[in-house]
């Protein structure tokens, strides 16, 4: 298969040059910004469901506070200790949770004094000639940090176009219908892995107040007070468990994207390996340059799968890797870390890579010529 080419939509004659001069460039401050598209009203039902999960259970938690170990343990002090630590975890949860809807998960337009460091091409100002070359497909899937054909607009290392917000976000995690229909991105990644974490750690203390309390009423059927106890405290073992079952290991999933430094895109995508590939050789194989995934034979997207599982672009060590998504540069930068998630430190355009992945890229890409030579 001959290497792709490129063929642009529209002539260079036909463009209309910002100051009239024959071969200028047209630089990004001449685009437009994208406008945010808005989503109707029914987008925002799953998070009416969200908020609904997390309130359903609180007269059940009450009930159990105050008539077991308030009324019938008459230990005060548990009380209020249950009472503090549960509705601090759930303030805690409902402003990450308001920062995740509220909040842009991280836009991909240039303010005018960031242009000039835009890194995306080899030249500050993006022609608009090579902005329309034509690849194939709604999103320039060739290389990382080029342009967004979709919604016009820069699309830096790691930023994604969402089909379903239409609109390109800057290290997209993901899609999320439950938090009001919006990504996961640079801006709101801390937040979320907040919510899941306090969600969890809810769960588990909750259930584990409960289960304590459903076996004491099961040893002292007589000193229950009240004969409804029980079954709040068993709705609420069963309520907390299956919270703790299901949001726990995807927040420990997360803590392991945050470990290797990876997006939930990333790691659950191994062709995106291909357009991060270096140059293939102009002749002796029938790959586009970068390979397509479509075009792979068995042998060479099993190639690709594996060196999936090794191959972590950005992957600096586990404590820089956390760094880059909790670290803070002011001094109570921890504060909002605890009490809401924040939002991941720096500009959300440029990482570092791992400074082995290059080797491992090139090896990969031998590997995928080899077979092709072969089959």
């Amino acid at each position: 298969m001959p290497t792709r080419r490129t063929i642009p939509l529209i002539n260079e004659h036909e463009l209309q040059p910002r100051n009239g001069t024959p071969g200028h460039s047209i630089s990004l401050s001449d685009l437009p910004p994208p406008e945010k598209p808005k989503k109707p009203w029914y987008y925002r039902l799953p998070l009416v469901g969200t908020i609904g999960f997390i309130l359903a259970p609180q007269p059940s938690i009450l009930w159990v506070l105050v008539h077991h170990h308030l009324q019938t343990l008459k230990k005060t002090h548990i009380f209020l200790i249950h009472l503090v630590v549960i509705y601090t975890l759930n303030l805690m949860i409902m402003a990450s949770l308001y920062v995740c809807v509220t909040r842009d998960p991280g836009p991909v337009t240039l303010e005018p004094n960031q242009q000039e460091d835009y890194a995306g091409d080899d030249d500050e100002d993006v022609g608009l000639t090579e902005a329309l070359m034509s690849g194939g497909g709604e999103d320039d899937f060739m290389k990382p940090g080029r342009w967004c054909r979709t919604c016009w607009a820069p699309k830096p290392e790691r930023a994604h176009h969402c089909s379903v917000c239409d609109r390109c976000v800057l290290k997209m995690d993901h899609h999320c219908p439950w938090l009001g229909a919006t990504c996961i991105g640079h801006r709101t990644y801390p937040a979320f892995v907040h919510f899941l974490t306090c969600i969890t750690i809810l769960a588990i203390y909750i259930t584990t107040i409960c289960v304590n309390a459903v076996i004491w009423s099961f040893r002292n059927p007589f000193e229950v007070i009240n004969p409804v106890t029980p079954i709040h405290e068993f709705a609420v073992v069963v309520y907390g468990g299956m919270f703790a079952v299901v949001i726990g290991p995807f927040a420990a999933y997360h803590y392991y994207l945050i470990s290797t430094n990876q997006t939930t895109l990333e790691n659950i995508s191994p062709f995106m390996l291909l357009r991060h590939l270096p140059p293939l050789p102009r002749s002796g194989h029938g790959l586009s340059d970068p390979p397509l995934e479509p075009e792979l034979s068995y042998h060479q997207r099993r190639a690709v799968k594996d060196a999936h599982g090794k191959v972590y672009m950005y992957d600096v060590g586990w404590k820089k890797n956390w760094a880059q998504v909790f670290g803070w540069d002011t001094r109570r930068g921890w504060i909002e870390r605890i009490l809401y998630g924040g939002a991941s430190p720096g500009d959300g355009r440029y990482f570092p890579r791992n400074p082995r992945s290059e080797a491992m890229l090139a090896n990969l890409a031998s590997e995928l010529v080899k077979l092709d030579r072969n089959a």
